[in-house]
């Protein structure tokens, strides 16, 4: 028996030999060392013909994987199976060991190969593979893998249940192959997306699907489901399967928060200080340190504020859904604090954070479990302030951030535990983020004559200058906001 460290005594002769392959390997490594030094255009020409060759060494992988498989099918006796040969129970462990790739990669090698591998009968005719102008395209070096596997895949599952007609299947694959490779009329044009070959193959699957799409959407319908899973390191997993249009739908309301162009604020000059209040320029960039996932986060936390606070909003025993916060009087000063329905500790700050939103309530108790302090709606701001402060900072009042004021909450400046009042001269819009962030991320804010003022961190004005902040739409029509409470 060959260990898979030996090699075969045998070289086949239609391979070219190993220190050919090493010396392409030698050669696109020393490309790698000089890719920052190409020009613009040869960079974006390098993008195309790169993968032009990565695309025929993917289909020789493909192929190969394909070929381990049909050497290692269990309808040969075990003794002529290229998998036991090398001691491994399958074409799928043979290839894990080779290639280092992982098994589900493999898998998807061996599928594809098999959807585009030309066979014969037992008779010896040739057939031609089952998706013949993928398998063209795709040895040719047309069509990556992702597209070749979105087409066969999609198709497979009407081929597969006989739901349609065979030549309307061919004439699919034809015009969906065409699409994604360019080659649409005979003439040049431009390949689409991989996005966009994907849901043109979906729309051609669905109207060939004699049975209609009803026996997956129920299938789909019966799996929807969203489940909150069990605390750990202080986070609380979110798993679940979303329907096409629920998923569509909140990837847009992502797409909103993070994919518009920033919200426009500039910083308005006082005639204190004419050097001091200049506006942020282009140049005065506003780094977000946050990764897309944590963003989505924040943003997906705004929006459960802002339903939880709408009027429109279901209610549980008549009132708002409301996130109670508890902590003891010993702990407010640097120690912790629970929410109900997750028993994760969290900072105490937390509690002196969330208590100026009105969708959240702070529950302070003594050590014997008496209440002490209870957040009361008078410390909350009113709709009608919301109204007005929303009108005044337009959105969340850190400079770069694009947060809309409908996801905001309302900060109180000067805090409310040390006398500050509830009204549109002590309120200022901040995004859960950068509330959440506000003691130790560097921003000040201060009011003067009910105007925000905001010092950006020492990393940004290592003078740490207040400038007044005003949404452009408020500095355009000239409407103050005065100081007195609503």
């Amino acid at each position: 028996m060959t260990t898979i460290l030996e090699a075969p005594a045998e070289a086949p002769a239609i391979l070219p030999p190993r220190r050919h392959v090493g010396a392409a390997v030698a050669l696109v490594a020393g490309l790698i060392e000089r890719v920052e030094q190409l020009p613009d255009a040869a960079l974006a020409d390098a993008s195309r013909t790169v993968e032009e060759l990565g695309r025929f060494v993917d289909a020789l992988r493909v192929r190969i994987a394909g070929e381990v498989d049909e050497r290692s099918s269990s309808s040969l006796p075990p003794e002529e199976r290229l998998s036991q040969k090398y001691a491994c129970p399958n074409a799928a462990g043979l290839l894990a060991l080779t290639t280092k790739a992982s098994r589900r990669e493999i898998q998807e090698r061996i599928r594809l190969d098999r959807r585009t591998r030309a066979g014969t009968t037992l008779t010896g005719e040739p057939l031609p593979a089952a998706f013949p102008s993928v398998a063209a395209a795709f040895h040719d070096g047309a069509l990556g893998v992702d597209a070749a596997l979105t087409i066969t895949d999609a198709l497979a599952k009407v081929t597969d249940r006989g739901v349609a007609d065979p030549a309307d299947v061919d004439a699919a694959e034809a015009s969906v192959v065409a699409l994604a490779t360019g080659d649409v009329s005979a003439e040049e044009t431009p390949a689409e997306t991989h996005d966009d070959v994907r849901a043109v193959t979906s729309l051609w699957a669905t109207a060939l699907d004699q049975d209609g799409v009803d026996p997956d959407a129920a299938y789909a319908e019966r799996r929807r489901g969203v489940t909150l899973g069990r605390e750990r390191d202080g986070l609380v997993p979110l798993s679940g399967r979303l329907m096409p249009e629920t998923a569509g739908l909140l990837q847009r309301l992502f797409d909103a928060h993070l994919a518009s162009p920033t919200r426009s604020v500039s910083f308005a000059p006082s005639p204190e200080d004419a050097d001091h209040d200049e506006p942020w320029s282009d140049t005065e960039h506003v780094l977000d340190p946050r990764t897309v996932p944590q963003r989505k986060h924040d943003a997906l936390m705004g929006m459960l504020s802002a339903e939880a606070a709408s009027r429109v909003a279901p209610t549980i025993g008549g009132a708002a859904p409301t996130l109670v916060v508890t902590a003891t009087v010993n702990d407010l000063d640097g120690g912790v604090c629970r929410a109900d329905g997750v028993d994760i500790p969290m900072p105490a700050r937390v509690a002196h954070r969330i208590a100026c939103t009105g969708a959240v309530q702070k529950v302070v108790f003594d050590r014997g479990g008496k209440i002490l302090q209870l957040g009361v709606p008078e410390r909350l701001f009113s709709a009608h302030q919301r109204r007005a402060i929303a009108a005044r900072d337009g959105g969340c009042i850190i400079p770069g951030c694009q947060v809309p004021a409908s996801q905001c909450e309302i900060h109180h400046v000067e805090e409310h535990s040390r006398g500050g009042a509830t009204h549109t001269s002590n309120g200022v819009m901040l995004c859960w983020w950068h509330h959440h962030r506000l003691d130790d991320g560097g921003w000040l804010i201060q009011m003067h004559d009910g105007i925000p003022y905001v010092a950006a961190p020492h990393w940004i004005d290592r003078h740490r200058r207040y400038r007044p902040v005003r949404n452009h739409a408020v500095a355009r029509v000239r409407v103050p906001i005065h100081p007195s409470p609503l």
